[in-house]
C-alpha cells in the first residue's frame, strides 16, 4: 500500500449539501483526501456516492459547499482532473470509434478549435495500448463488450494526464480479467503520485484495492486510512441491517445483501 502523504490534500470539501426535489442526497460533507492514494467511496444504494463525484465536478448543482483541488478551487484546476463516468450513463450507440473516444480526452488541452494531429493520435494509441485496447482502435464503440468499453473510457482519462482521477464504479459489470487490468492501471497511476478517487460497490475487495476509504451514507460515516475505516462499527452504521459480519482470524469476512 502507498504511504499517505503529509502534503496538502488532493481534494478538500467543506459544507457540501446536495438535494433532489427538497430531499437531501448529501448533507454537510466535510472531507480531505490526501494526495497519492487510491481512495474508495463505499456505501449502500442511495448513499450519494455517484452524486458526490458529480457534484464535485459541477455535473449536478449543490445547495452549498466549497471544493478545492490541490489547494485551489476546482474551477481553476479542471485540467488537473480526469473523470471516468458510470458505463450505464454513456450513449454507446453514438457512431464513433474507440480511438476517437480517447482523442476526445485531449480536447481540454487542445481547445475545441484546434484539430488533433499526428501527435495526439499517437498519444491516444499509447493510452489504448496501456489498457490493452490498441487492436480495437478503429472499432465502433457499440461493437465492444462492456469491459472493453470501460477500458476505452479509462484510456480517455489517461490521455488527460491528470493529477486527480474520479472513477464512478469502473469495475461494475466487467469480467474478472478486466477488473484486474483496471486495478493494475490504477495502482500504477497511484505509484506515480496520482490520486484515484473511486466509487466502489464490492465490500469483499475494498481492503485489497484501497489504501484510503470514505464510508458514506448521505453523511460521512467515517473517512481515513482503509484499515481504520473498514471496521464493524462503521459498516453497521452505514449499512444497518443490510450487512452481516463474521470474524475470521483477525480478518473481516463480509456477506452483504442488497448493497450492489
Amino acid at each position: 500500500m502507498a504511504t499517505l502523504s503529509n502534503t496538502d490534500p488532493a481534494l478538500s470539501i467543506r459544507n457540501l449539501t446536495v438535494s433532489y426535489h427538497s430531499q437531501p442526497v448529501l448533507w454537510d460533507i466535510d472531507l480531505d483526501i490526501p494526495a497519492g492514494v487510491m481512495a474508495g467511496i463505499v456505501g449502500p444504494n442511495g448513499a450519494g456516492k455517484s452524486t458526490l463525484i458529480k457534484s464535485l465536478l459541477g455535473l449536478v448543482p449543490s445547495l452549498s459547499g466549497d471544493v478545492m483541488v490541490h489547494g485551489r478551487p476546482y474551477a481553476a484546476q479542471r485540467k488537473r482532473v480526469g473523470y471516468v463516468p458510470q458505463r450505464s450513463s454513456v450513449d454507446w450507440d453514438f457512431p464513433t470509434t474507440a480511438l476517437d473516444v480517447v482523442i476526445m480526452g485531449l480536447y481540454g488541452r487542445l481547445g475545441w478549435f484546434r484539430r488533433p494531429g499526428r501527435k495526439e493520435r499517437h498519444e491516444a494509441l499509447e493510452a489504448l495500448e496501456m489498457v490493452g485496447m490498441q487492436a480495437f482502435a478503429d472499432r465502433q464503440i457499440s461493437q465492444l463488450s462492456g469491459g472493453q468499453q470501460q477500458r476505452v473510457f479509462l484510456a480517455r482519462a489517461l490521455v488527460q494526464q491528470a493529477d486527480v482521477y474520479f472513477l464512478d464504479e469502473p469495475m461494475a459489470g466487467v469480467d474478472a480479467t478486466t477488473e484486474r487490468a483496471i486495478i493494475d492501471i490504477l495502482r500504477r497511476l497511484r505509484d506515480a503520485g496520482k490520486t484515484l478517487i473511486v466509487v466502489h460497490h464490492d465490500l469483499q475487495t475494498v481492503r485489497h484495492y484501497f489504501d484510503w476509504l470514505l464510508l458514506l451514507n448521505v453523511r460521512v460515516v467515517a473517512s481515513g486510512q482503509a484499515d481504520d475505516v473498514f471496521k464493524v462499527e462503521h459498516l453497521r452504521q452505514a449499512y444497518g441491517g443490510q450487512i452481516a459480519l463474521l470474524n475470521d482470524s483477525d480478518a473481516l469476512m463480509f456477506a452483504a445483501s442488497k448493497v450492489t
